[in-house]
């Protein structure tokens, strides 16, 4: 257990420009104390202590905004920068290298049983409000743009952002439309363009409509 808290501290390092001291990370970081504290509760739930392993989680969660099942999964060196918002499943899987910031879920769609929320592979970064939804699986070295709600299996080395969510960028090639995951389409005005396009085009048609013919006649 120890081994994994030196490499816990190790991973705010790699991953945060602000960490200056390790005792400014230990005493300071909600997302390390998060972690820490789903260390020590996994192993009690994974031995039948669930409600002494809620305990433990729903404490951590009260001090650091940050909500972990004791019976998800995590790998090493996973990293929750400004955590606060984010939820994490009870059948959530984690690899390695993982980098979450604030307001992710990594959750489930419904009331089913068995395995119901994502596995995410190594190596994979997920923004700001993210939303990762179902029993699938998110491939090694893929990112997930801020807000994107991804409700399908996301391959090795793909770029996701929109809602729903969709790949566009895979092994470092565009697919589709390029999109930035820091300016992600707004479906509303979207949505407000398009019927105002077709207002405008009826509009059009009328006109044409009530325009005079030869002999002085107004078509109708």
């Amino acid at each position: 257990m120890f081994r994994h808290f030196r490499s816990d501290i190790q991973a705010v390092f790699e991953n945060d420009p602000a960490a200056r001291s390790r005792f400014e990370v230990v005493f300071t970081y909600s997302g390390l104390h998060a972690i820490w504290a789903h260390r020590i509760a996994h192993p009690l739930y994974r031995r039948g202590w669930f409600t002494i392993a809620r305990m433990i989680s729903q404490v951590s969660r009260f001090m650091t905004g940050i909500e972990i099942h004791p019976g998800a999964q995590i790998g090493e060196r996973l990293f929750i920068d400004h955590g606060m918002g984010v939820v994490i499943g009870e059948t959530c899987e984690i690899g390695d290298d993982v980098v979450i910031y604030q307001g992710v879920t990594l959750g489930g769609t419904g009331k089913e049983k068995g395995k119901r929320h994502p596995t995410i592979g190594n190596n994979v970064v997920i923004g700001s409000g993210a939303k990762v939804l179902g029993s699938f699986q998110v491939g090694d070295f893929s990112s997930i743009g801020s807000n994107a709600v991804v409700l399908r299996e996301v391959p090795s080395n793909c770029t996701v952002v929109g809602n729903p969510g969709r790949v566009v960028k895979r092994n470092g090639e565009r697919v589709g439309d390029r999109l930035d995951h820091t300016q992600l389409p707004d479906p509303v005005i979207e949505m407000f363009r398009t019927m105002q396009k077709e207002i405008d085009d009826l509009k059009t048609e009328l006109n044409q409509l009530r325009e005079p013919v030869a002999g002085g006649e107004i078509r109708k």
